[in-house]
């Protein structure tokens, strides 16, 4: 018996999770893919070769899904108002932030791979019930902010290419039916659904690749811009606009997506060889998609670096009166020139024609429909993890666009474009508090031996992964702090304080958790606990 103990007392120190297993019946396997894709993608066996082609085409897919998030509506404005508030000069700022998001996703794929499940089942596995519900909440704020963004990007496209003949609540009540209609798409297969968002962001490289070739941007500046870290002249503006390029760039709902999409491939995770190998493949495919995302943004960034940086209103409005093009009475007559994804498509066409705004428009509409299934997939993996819901595709959908749906409505109905557009700064904010109850998470777990067995993170990777969630979060919480102390209204100062203390409380229980699993000891109070009751109770059988 006093072995027995000695030995419960010895795990208890070992480890502060549970072991996660994988499915381990067909029929229990069936059940996590029932509402995801119904087939595995084959891995070719390429014996002798140290890197295949091969093996790379069978593992691409799902870091192009995962990319997509980085070419949404809410990036493509934060872009172009980089752009034309700072010119080049933040690009760096971009470039590192996908250079984080690509470590951040390395980890995401990694849990996916090692344990067989996504991030949502591990928090239902390893976090109480209570933590467990309230981060299942924060999480599904911040899809239905995303899925907002995505709605308004749509409606504004369809605006646009209609020359305004669709309305832009028409615009929203569209997007509605065509969500579901795309989601039959996976009915056709795995393979050809990521072809299809593989063709959507073939679409955005070539709208945004046409307004790059047609405003010629400068090549010696924009290099400047993307490897001097450096902002000369910059000031609140440029500050804002560079905490806010991080905060778009990294999204919550991502990590958990990304986690969950690389179990579509058949990878026997009892053997050791093939999880490292899966691992590499699924970090060169990452790095090849954020790297052509990287380069999407770019386009939109130079563009309006190029042609709009310091200009005035009163330039775009003689310029679009020139023209012909409609909405010049969009800027008012004084002050520098302030865009969004639907002025900049009306700049774009005042500048370098028609055909310039409608091939704006078609790249808006791609991204917008792309990140809208993809926001989708994410809302149904986190439903299904935290909750072990299983709800058919459809319902998922009906309830979380509903959500979305609703808010974008009514301000499409009563207010005008600027109030649609200017929820995105809004959204960016909800997204930005998010972050935290994402990346915490993921580091905590990817971090655990009971977890991740032999492919734990080391200590480099935990130094490091701590040392970019604590920037990534701070950033953050700045944006938010900018964004609550311009709202100038002392009842909100109040019930933000009041929220504040209640968010920071529950980060506080995540980054304990995330310090004890990265090996802070000494912070493992229940180890401790249960380690002086089982002394005590060793001490009254001794005696």
């Amino acid at each position: 018996r006093k072995k027995r103990k000695r030995d419960q007392n010895g795990a208890i120190q070992r480890h502060q999770y549970s072991s996660v297993s994988s499915p381990s019946t067909p029929s229990e396997q069936d059940l996590g893919f029932s509402t995801y894709y119904e087939e595995k993608v084959h891995i070719p066996e390429d014996v002798n070769q140290m890197f295949s082609f091969r093996k790379l085409w069978a593992f691409t897919g799902p870091g192009f899904l995962m990319s997509i998030a980085y070419l949404d509506p809410g990036n493509i404005e934060s872009d172009l108002q980089s752009g034309a508030k700072a010119g080049f000069k933040l690009l760096w700022v971009l470039l590192l932030a996908t250079i984080i998001g690509l470590l951040l996703q390395r980890l995401a794929a990694r849990l996916g791979v090692v344990t067989g499940m996504h991030l949502a089942e591990v928090c239902n596995r390893q976090y109480p019930t209570v933590p467990r519900i309230i981060l299942w909440l924060m999480v599904e704020l911040a899809i239905i902010g995303s899925d907002m963004q995505e709605v308004i990007g749509c409606a504004i496209a369809l605006n646009l290419l209609s020359v305004g003949r669709i309305p832009l609540w028409g615009g929203v009540l569209i997007t509605i039916t065509d969500t579901f209609v795309f989601l039959f798409l996976d009915k056709y297969g795995l393979r050809k659904l990521e072809a299809f968002f593989g063709f959507l962001i073939t679409v955005m490289a070539l709208s945004f690749g046409y307004e790059y070739v047609l405003v010629k941007p400068d090549q010696g500046d924009l290099l400047k811009g993307m490897f001097v870290p450096y902002c000369a002249g910059c000031g609140p503006v440029q500050l804002e606009q560079a905490v806010g390029i991080v905060g778009a760039v990294i999204m919550p709902h991502n990590i958990y997506l990304h986690s969950a999409l690389v179990k579509s491939r058949d990878v026997d995770r009892k053997n050791k060889k093939e999880v490292k190998e899966a691992n590499k493949y699924f970090f060169i495919e990452s790095s090849v998609a954020l790297f052509i995302s990287f380069l999407i943004n770019v386009f939109v960034v130079a563009v309006f670096a190029q042609a709009f940086y310091g200009k005035s209103n009163a330039d775009v409005i003689q310029k679009c009166n020139e023209t012909g093009i409609p909405h010049s009475d969009l800027f008012p007559p004084n002050g520098t020139l302030e865009v969004d994804i639907y002025k900049g498509g009306v700049v774009l066409g005042c500048y370098f024609g028609q055909a310039a705004l409608y091939i704006w428009a078609i790249g808006i509409l791609a991204a917008g429909q792309s990140s809208t299934m993809t926001g989708t997939y994410s809302g149904q993996f986190v439903m299904e993890g935290f909750l072990n819901l299983r709800w058919s595709r459809f319902a998922r959908v009906l309830l979380t666009r509903s959500i979305a749906i609703f808010p974008t409505l009514l301000v499409a109905i009563f207010q005008d474009v600027q109030h649609l557009t200017g929820m995105n700064d809004f959204l960016n904010v909800l997204q930005s508090m998010q972050l935290p109850f994402a990346l915490i998470p993921i580091l905590t777990f990817t971090s655990a031996t009971a977890i991740m067995n032999d492919f734990a993170n080391g200590y480099v990777w935990k130094i490091l992964g701590g040392i970019l969630t604590l920037i990534v979060c701070a950033i953050n919480i700045y944006f938010v702090v900018v964004y609550v102390t311009s709202l100038n209204s002392v009842a909100l100062y109040v019930m933000s304080a009041l929220l504040s203390v209640a968010y920071l409380c529950f980060v506080g229980y995540l980054v304990w958790h995330c310090l004890v699993s990265l090996g802070v000891s000494c912070l493992d109070f229940r180890s401790r606990v249960r380690h002086s009751a089982l002394t005590e109770e060793q001490a009254d059988d001794d005696s």
